[in-house]
């Protein structure tokens, strides 16, 4: 029985009655792995008379408590579905294949289909609310998104030559304890990002059935929806992103032939000097925490991929991956939000009956476009399997013990969660999303900055200087006292800088009336210039 270190337990192996000499030397593979999980009483006698007679015995006893009867059910499930039961274990070189050039398109259709949704679309009305143009809007959406997305882009070309999951990779610039609080901000964020998804679409929902359906069970079936996908695991969920975006597509293409007619690209801002300026701080910080928000779970899905795969290829493809798609919903929303200007009564349905109701008064006929509202809803699901699949992983690796719990648990428990914070915010979407999003770059600003230094200044920007064995073992990590003063001075930096309807930050309110966000900047250079000489005082005294 070999020993987990993250779970604490013993993973059970097909009994093998050789000597200890005689044991294979290589790795088990996964399926392999599966396959062992099958034991009886007459193979455990077979162990206990091989023990005695070469005198090999295990070191952990079989955990017969309640987990470990739930993990042999996932273990079953695995089996017949595919939940991936070992789902935070590092993913060895033997055990993957190179995938197709059908296949690899995975790594681009994923986030096209996450990101093109009725949430970057109610996104894409926060420069209208702030007082922009719609020129400026769309500039600031376009630049933002890249931005972000190459963020993202960055952290998901180390899932491949590792083989694992972003949390996990971060361990080697955090170390073992502070990355703990990685583990729960990411945990925090995807629900807080699924929440927001449920709550657009449970609008959507009940703008199509004329109110018959309300927010609140437009929100429980939207994230019912979504669990039924991540539960099943990556497989499912790479099947059902690679083909959804183009009905998503073709949706907004929709939208943009019937609304831009309408739009209204002649009425400048009604903001100038100073004001102007914070307004377009503040709502670029909105747009790239949107896209940069990827960065901590980008790398859960390329672990599939083989180890020597183009990691050009992954950075281009995840970056306009996320970008384009992120830019072309947020646009839409730009323009639907200008034509405003321009028909009062679309104006009137927003602010009184909601987003859902907005969107049935300016596509017709009628019928089409309850339709149009229906595909908008399931367009939520795309974010929300990503977000609560990533979430369970998280939660699985903040703390051993909850590593024991199986993944499937965490993602009902996640469930639990994102449908109370969206009925909790389900009216007041826009402030949701305008705070939510910006704290969301905040941290990954300072996440991608600390994980890009210590893999280009410390490591050579080579993974061969990971100990990738050493992944789970604490004692083979760095100690983390740099990263952890480097992401709290961060902290400090973007409390100053940021701009929330429920708090101004004292340097942001220096710039114009109303603030101007400029905590990403910020964090970006005070956790570049902190980490740098304290890792490099850790390296030198502690030696890891």
């Amino acid at each position: 029985m070999s020993w987990d270190e993250e779970k604490q337990h013993g993973l059970a192996e097909e009994i093998i009655t050789e000597a200890p000499s005689q044991l294979p030397q290589r790795p088990l593979t996964t399926q392999e792995k599966l396959e062992a999980t099958r034991f009886d009483s007459r193979t455990i006698h077979s162990r206990d008379a091989s023990s005695s007679n070469n005198d090999f015995e295990p070191h952990v006893q079989p955990d017969t408590g309640i987990l470990s009867r739930l993990r042999n059910i996932e273990a079953t499930l695995d089996r017949r579905l595919g939940v991936e039961s070992e789902a935070i274990d590092r993913k060895l070189p033997e055990d993957r294949r190179p995938q197709p050039w059908h296949a690899q398109l995975n790594m681009a259709l994923i986030w096209a289909s996450g990101t093109m949704n009725i949430s970057c679309f109610a996104t894409g009305f926060i420069g209208w609310q702030f007082g922009l143009s719609l020129r400026q809007s769309i500039l600031i959406t376009v630049f933002g998104s890249l931005l972000g997305g190459a963020v993202s882009g960055f952290c998901a070309t180390m899932g491949a030559p590792t083989g694992l999951r972003q949390i996990s990779i971060s361990r080697y610039s955090f170390g073992w304890y502070p990355n703990k609080i990685v583990a729960a901000l990411n945990t925090i964020q995807q629900l807080g990002w699924s929440a927001a998804g449920c709550i657009t679409g449970g609008l959507a929902l009940t703008a199509v059935s004329n109110g018959r359906v309300s927010v609140v069970v437009g929100i429980i079936i939207i994230a019912t929806c979504s669990l039924v996908i991540s539960f099943i695991g990556l497989r499912a969920i790479l099947v059902y992103e690679k083909y959804a975006w183009f009905i998503y597509l073709i949706v907004f293409l929709i939208i943009f032939g019937q609304v831009g007619p309408h739009a209204d690209n002649s009425t400048p801002s009604s903001l100038t000097g100073a004001d102007l300026s914070g307004a377009v701080l503040s709502v670029l910080a909105i747009v790239y925490g949107s896209s940069a928000a990827w960065a901590t779970i980008a790398s859960d899905y390329y672990v599939q991929y083989a180890v020597d795969v183009s990691r050009t290829k992954v950075f281009l493809m995840t970056t306009f991956g996320i970008a384009l798609p992120t830019s072309i919903g947020m646009v839409a929303g730009c323009v639907v939000s200008s034509a405003m200007n321009n028909n009062p009564s679309w104006k009137t349905a927003y602010e009184e009956q909601g987003l859902g109701y907005l969107i049935a008064d300016v596509l017709h006929p009628s019928g089409f476009a309850s339709f149009i509202l229906v595909l908008l809803v399931l367009s939520v699901i795309g974010t929300n399997v990503l977000a609560l699949y990533s979430a369970g992983l998280s939660c699985q690796q903040f703390a051993r013990p909850f590593a024991k719990v199986p993944r499937f648990l965490w993602t009902l428990a996640c469930f639990g969660v994102i449908i109370a914070l969206a009925l909790a915010g389900r009216d007041s979407l826009l402030a949701y999303l305008q705070n939510f999003l910006s704290l969301l770059g905040y941290w990954c600003t300072s996440y991608f900055v600390i994980v890009f230094s210590e893999h280009f200044v410390f490591r050579k920007g080579d993974f061969t200087n990971y100990d990738l064995e050493g992944w789970n073992t604490p004692a083979r990590l760095p100690v983390g006292w740099a990263g952890l003063m480097a992401f709290m001075l961060g902290v400090v930096v973007w409390v100053m800088g940021m701009v929330q309807t429920w708090f101004v930050g004292p340097i942001a309110r220096t710039i114009g009336t109303s603030g101007g966000d400029v905590s990403n900047q910020l964090c970006l250079v005070v956790t570049l210039v902190s980490y740098v000489p304290a890792r490099w005082l850790e390296y030198k005294f502690v030696g890891q």
